[in-house]
């Protein structure tokens, strides 16, 4: 068994063992596969895929190469999160203080940005002072004062996952459907959760473009839960344009803040509602949907759900007054709009070309390992079916790298449509699998 041996196997698309999976894992971790390597197997994979079983394999691999969090000794049932990725998707961080703050604890662990994707722990470290790199025991010492933990992979939870997902997110192998299942349920299974809400995204902005692809996804990623005896619920959403008017990592925590003091976008909401029911009856906090609704609402009117991430904020080491006073939070020093030509109404936002275009502003990163710009985004000004005039502003871009405003906004150009006919409201919310 070799390195090469494995790799030319699933070039040719035959179906590994556990035993070849379990080898290929460990010995990249030990440094003796190489990065050229675990990239030529990735696009291997991403070419051929795999079978319902090498999926199952590499899952319990990632497991296997690290520890898992037993959190049996803390009370309550505790449910967590999860998105497959979309632009402007900043449900995470208004979701999980909310669910906490009624009850049901949330141990959530997030990555980074994948692809033109924004990730929960870019957005969250945008944040003066707030740290996500904890230990297990520190982790759940946040669980167990707080009631929720929001902190990214450690070394210890599946750190092959962690190794890998930096590979895929600049190698082009992101949207591959054993990858995505491989990633997610071995960062959930191993932080020792009870539950599982899956936001599976799906359009153009998404990995999964159509419904189909999307249901595959969402079933593999059940599938595969259940062999863990887990519970596991998945919602499809869509993700044709970008969630919510603000994408970017401070940007989209501005946004956060209007949500959870009660302000914020209703597509945001929306998805926010629809997760949250599902967690609090998952949770024992709730009977049924209209009950966990009424309590959510009530959340975010009396302000409990705002103290939350105020709390849990503070617990990590945020500046809370930014927070509270996200004006007084500095501006990216480049600044430009693109206004409508023509008279009319958006007919499209493209979420893929918009998430391409925060990357190159800062927002994300172009190679492994590089830092990315909190202040970089992009505000919207209108969505799809809005009526415009010529000369009303659409969107602004931000960035510090004014050198990369002339490109973007050619790309951006292109990436909003207007029509003379008004489109019918997108469907938000495409399927519950519950």
């Amino acid at each position: 068994m070799t390195p090469y041996g494995i790799i030319e196997k699933k070039r040719n698309g035959d179906a590994l063992t556990q035993k070849e999976i379990n080898y290929f894992v460990s010995s990249f971790m030990k440094g003796e596969v190489k990065d050229y390597q675990m990239t030529a197997f990735l696009m291997a994979v991403y070419f051929n895929g795999m079978t319902y079983e090498e999926t199952r394999y590499l899952t319990e691999a990632y497991i296997q190469s690290g520890e898992t969090i037993d959190l049996s000794d803390l009370p309550g049932i505790k449910v967590d999160k999860h998105s497959t990725g979309g632009v402007g998707d900043k449900v995470s961080i208004v979701l999980a203080p909310l669910v906490a703050s009624l009850g049901v604890p949330v141990p959530m662990i997030s990555g980074r940005g994948l692809g033109h994707t924004g990730g929960t722990i870019d957005k969250l470290e945008s944040i003066p002072g707030f740290k996500t790199d904890f230990s297990i025991n520190q982790f759940k010492k946040l669980l167990k004062t707080h009631g929720l933990a929001l902190i990214s992979q450690t070394e210890d939870i599946v750190p092959a996952d962690k190794r890998i997902y930096a590979l895929r997110d600049v190698t082009a192998t992101i949207n591959s459907v054993p990858l995505i299942i491989a990633s997610i349920i071995s960062k959930k299974m191993a932080e020792g959760i009870n539950g599982l809400v899956l936001d599976v995204k799906c359009g153009k902005g998404a990995f999964m473009k159509t419904q189909k692809e999307t249901r595959n996804l969402a079933k593999g990623l059940v599938r595969i839960g259940k062999e863990f005896d887990k519970k596991i619920i998945v919602v499809i959403t869509a993700m044709d344009q970008p969630l919510g008017y603000k994408i970017g990592n401070w940007l989209e925590i501005e946004e956060c803040v209007d949500c959870l003091k009660g302000n914020g976008p209703a597509d945001l909401l929306d998805i926010v509602y629809a997760l949250a029911e599902h967690m609090l009856i998952l949770g024992g906090a709730a009977k049924d949907k209209f009950e966990a609704r009424q309590k959510c609402e009530q959340a975010i009117t009396n302000g409990t759900a705002f103290e939350k991430f105020l709390d849990i904020a503070r617990a990590q080491g945020g500046d809370t007054k930014m927070l509270e006073n996200p004006e007084k939070y500095p501006v990216a020093s480049g600044r430009e709009k693109l206004t409508a030509e023509k008279d009319g109404f958006i007919s499209g936002m493209n979420a893929l070309d918009i998430g391409l275009a925060c990357v190159e502003l800062g927002a994300g990163r172009l190679r492994s390992g590089e830092k990315v710009d909190p202040q970089a985004g992009i505000i919207l000004f209108k969505k799809i079916g809005d009526k415009v005039s010529a000369g009303d502003d659409l969107l602004e871009v931000r960035t510090n790298n004014a050198g990369s405003i002339p490109q973007v906004m050619e790309k951006l150009t292109h990436a909003v449509s207007i029509d003379n006919a008004r489109q019918k409201e997108p469907k938000l919310i495409l399927e519950d699998l519950s």
